[in-house]
C-alpha cells in the first residue's frame, strides 16, 4: 500500500524541479515506490569542492530535496497544507570523485505535524556515501 497522497509521475516531478537549486545541481528523479522516492545527481564541477570530492552541501541538497518532495506528497490537500524543512543532519561516510550518485528518501516518522525522513546516497557500486535524516513540519498555507 502506497504512502503518496499524491499522485504524481518521474515527469511531473522533475518538471516541478525545473528552475530551482535542485535542477541546477543535475538532480533528476529517477524513480517512485510504495514508501520510497529515488534522485540522482552527477559528480561534477557543478557538485565538487576544490578538492574534486563530492562537497557536502550538495549531498545536503540531494537529501532537503528529496525529503521536502516526499513530505508533500504524503500531504492530504496541498492547496491548505505545505511542508518546511526544520532540522536537516548528515553523515558524509565515503568520498565519491566521479559518476551519479542515487538518494533514496524513506519515511522514519509520519505525523500530522512533523515528519522524519531518512535519505540514503549511494555511489554507483551501491557504496553508502552519506546518510541524511531530515525533519519537516507541516504548515498551513498563508500562516
Amino acid at each position: 500500500m502506497s504512502i503518496w497522497k499524491q499522485r504524481v509521475t518521474i515527469d511531473h516531478l522533475n518538471r516541478l524541479n525545473e528552475n530551482t537549486m535542485g535542477a541546477s545541481i543535475g538532480i533528476e528523479f529517477t524513480s517512485i515506490g510504495d514508501n520510497y522516492l529515488e534522485a540522482t545527481m552527477p559528480v561534477d564541477h557543478r557538485t565538487v569542492q576544490p578538492m574534486g570530492l563530492l562537497h557536502g552541501g550538495a549531498s545536503v541538497a540531494m537529501a532537503e530535496t528529496l525529503g521536502s518532495v516526499a513530505g508533500v506528497l504524503v500531504l492530504e490537500n496541498t492547496d491548505q497544507q505545505a511542508v518546511v524543512g526544520i532540522e536537516i543532519n548528515a553523515n558524509h561516510l565515503r568520498a565519491a570523485t566521479e559518476g551519479i550518485v542515487t538518494g533514496r528518501v524513506e519515511p522514519i516518522r509520519i505525523g500530522r505535524s512533523i515528519q522524519v525522513w531518512r535519505i540514503i546516497i549511494r555511489d554507483e557500486q551501491n557504496r553508502q556515501i552519506c546518510e541524511s535524516r531530515l525533519t519537516t513540519m507541516v504548515i498551513n498555507r498563508g500562516a
